[in-house]
């Protein structure tokens, strides 16, 4: 059975997730919270949430044993941007692209 979490519209850029999720793809979830747990970065706590949810979400649905679980999908997509301008010198602007993202942790059991 898989069991999934996402969050939507984080409010990091995908380019500064993916290698967590990546780092945490194929592992069981318990060694993935505890890779996560200990990496400094704040997209490292993004993704511990949506694992977190995740575990919870399996429990609250069933699951028969919580510790066989491994994160069979983890998965950064880009959102939407807020794009603002920034005035400069002689009449020009800059833009400024305030980048989102979708994160997405799905578990399985090992034998699904």
């Amino acid at each position: 059975m898989r069991y999934t979490a996402h969050h939507r519209f984080a409010d990091m850029s995908a380019r500064k997730i993916r290698p967590f999720a990546s780092l945490i793809r194929g592992r069981a979830a318990d060694e993935a919270l505890e890779l996560l747990r200990f990496v400094p970065n704040k997209s490292a706590r993004l993704l511990e949430n949506v694992l977190k949810s995740a575990l919870g979400n399996a429990e609250d649905k069933g699951a028969r044993d919580i510790d066989d679980l491994v994160v069979i999908e983890s998965r950064v997509d880009g959102g939407p941007m807020m794009k603002r301008i920034m005035p400069r010198a002689r009449g020009t602007a800059y833009v400024i692209k305030r980048r989102y993202s979708h994160i997405h942790v799905t578990l399985a059991d090992d034998e699904g």
